[in-house]
C-alpha cells in the first residue's frame, strides 16, 4: 500500500511537472496582466509622444535593446522588462499611450520620465504624467477592459489576478527636494514632514487603484539616489562615498511605504508587497565585483565628473564595457544591474529583498 501511495505521488508530481513545463512551452503568463506605474526607471515609451527634455528615444539609448531606441532610459532592458519575461509574457508590456485594440488585456506601462508623487515634480523638465495622471489613465483602461470583456464583472475578475507595480518617489527627491534651484520643498518640510506627505498621496492614489480592481500590488521602494553619478557629481567630496543626506531622507520614506503594505493588506481580497529595492542596490553595490561590475561611481554615458553633470547625449558614443557600469547614465541603471534587480524582485534572494513576499509568489496566490 506504501509503495502505491507512493508511484501515486510521483506521478502527480510528474503530471504537475508537465503542466507547468507546457504552460511554459506554450508561453502562458502566471498571471492574465500586468500594469506598470512609474518614472524612467521603467518607462518604456509614454514620453515619445509628449513635448519633454525628459525623453530617451534616441541613440545610443537602447544600443543593447533589440529594438533600438525605444524610450527606455537605458541600453537595454528595465527592471519591468525583466520581470514581464519572468512572469511569462511573451512580449514585453506596451507603454499606454501606444497600446490598440485588445492589448489593454494583458495589460499597459503608463509610467512617465521625470513623474512624481507630487503633481509639481519634474516641470522644469517639461511634459510628464504624474502619478494622479498614471492613475487616471488606468482608470481609462479599466474602462475600455468593460468594454471589451461585456461586464464590469468580467473585468474585475480579471483584474484581480494581475499584477500591478508601483515605483515612484524618486523624483520627488531628485527633481523637487533637493533641488533648490527649482522647488522650496527642501526650505518647507523636514524630511519626515516631506516624506509623511508624499506617503498621503500615494495612499490616496493606491486607493483608487484598489477600487478600481488592483488587488496584487507591488510597491517598489525608491532606490539609493544619493550613490546615482550625478549626485555624486553634485556633492561627493571624493566622487565616491553616497550622499547621505539624501540617502537618510528616502531611507524615511521607504520605511513609511512598508508601513502603506501593512495597511492596505487589511483590505478585503489585498496582497500588497514591498520590494526593497534601496537595499538591492545596496547590496550590489557593497559586493560589486562579485555581480561582475567594475565601475560603480560614473556613467556609462555621459559628460563631465562621475559621467554624471550632463546625462548622455544624442549620438555619444557610450563606454564599451556596459556590462561591467552599473550606471548606464547620468541617474539611471545599466541593463545588467536591471537584471539583477528584476530578477531579485521577482524571486527573493535575501529576506530583506520583499516584504512579505515577493512578485512570484505573488504571482501564484
Amino acid at each position: 500500500m506504501e509503495e502505491l501511495r507512493r508511484l501515486v505521488c510521483l506521478q502527480v508530481a510528474a503530471v504537475s511537472c508537465w503542466a507547468l513545463l507546457l504552460a511554459v512551452a506554450r508561453g502562458e503568463p502566471q498571471v492574465p496582466c500586468y500594469f506598470i506605474f512609474g518614472d524612467s526607471l521603467v518607462d518604456n515609451g509614454n514620453n515619445n509622444y509628449i513635448v519633454s527634455l525628459a525623453r530617451a528615444n534616441y541613440p545610443p539609448y537602447g544600443i543593447d535593446f533589440a529594438g533600438g531606441p525605444s524610450g527606455r532610459f537605458t541600453n537595454g532592458l528595465t527592471t519591468v522588462d525583466v520581470i514581464a519575461q519572468l512572469l511569462g509574457f511573451d512580449n514585453f508590456i506596451p507603454p499606454f499611450a501606444g497600446t490598440s485594440g485588445d492589448q489593454i488585456l494583458n495589460g499597459a506601462n503608463f509610467a512617465s520620465a521625470a513623474a512624481g508623487i507630487r503633481a509639481e515634480t519634474g516641470q522644469q523638465l517639461g511634459g510628464r504624467i504624474p502619478f494622479a495622471g498614471q492613475v487616471q489613465n488606468y482608470q481609462t483602461a479599466v474602462q475600455t477592459m468593460v468594454n471589451i470583456l461585456g461586464d464590469e464583472d468580467t473585468a474585475s475578475e480579471r483584474l484581480s489576478k494581475c499584477i500591478f507595480s508601483v515605483g515612484m518617489g524618486s523624483n520627488d527627491y531628485l527633481n523637487n527636494y533637493f533641488m533648490p534651484a527649482f522647488y522650496n520643498t527642501g526650505s518647507r518640510y523636514t524630511p519626515e514632514q516631506f516624506a509623511e506627505s508624499l506617503i498621503a498621496d500615494y495612499r490616496r492614489y493606491l486607493q483608487v487603484l484598489y477600487n478600481y480592481g488592483a488587488r496584487k500590488v507591488v510597491m517598489i521602494g525608491v532606490g539609493q539616489v544619493g550613490c546615482s553619478p550625478n549626485e555624486l557629481a553634485r556633492y561627493s567630496p571624493d566622487g565616491n562615498t553616497c550622499v547621505e543626506r539624501i540617502d537618510s531622507a528616502i531611507r524615511i520614506f521607504n520605511r513609511r511605504l512598508v508601513g502603506l503594505v501593512d495597511e492596505f493588506n487589511a483590505l478585503p481580497g489585498a496582497h500588497f508587497t514591498y520590494i526593497n529595492a534601496y537595499n538591492i542596490f545596496s547590496d550590489i553595490l557593497a559586493n560589486a565585483p562579485s555581480y561582475g561590475f567594475s565601475v560603480t561611481n560614473a556613467g556609462c554615458c555621459g559628460v563631465g565628473r562621475n559621467n554624471g553633470q550632463v546625462t548622455c547625449l544624442p549620438y555619444q558614443a557610450p563606454c564599451a564595457n556596459r556590462d561591467q557600469h552599473i550606471f548606464w547614465d547620468a541617474f539611471h541603471p545599466s541593463e545588467a544591474a536591471n537584471i539583477i534587480v528584476g530578477r531579485r524582485s521577482y524571486r527573493a534572494q535575501s529576506p530583506n529583498d520583499a516584504y512579505p513576499m515577493d512578485i512570484s509568489t505573488l504571482a501564484s496566490i
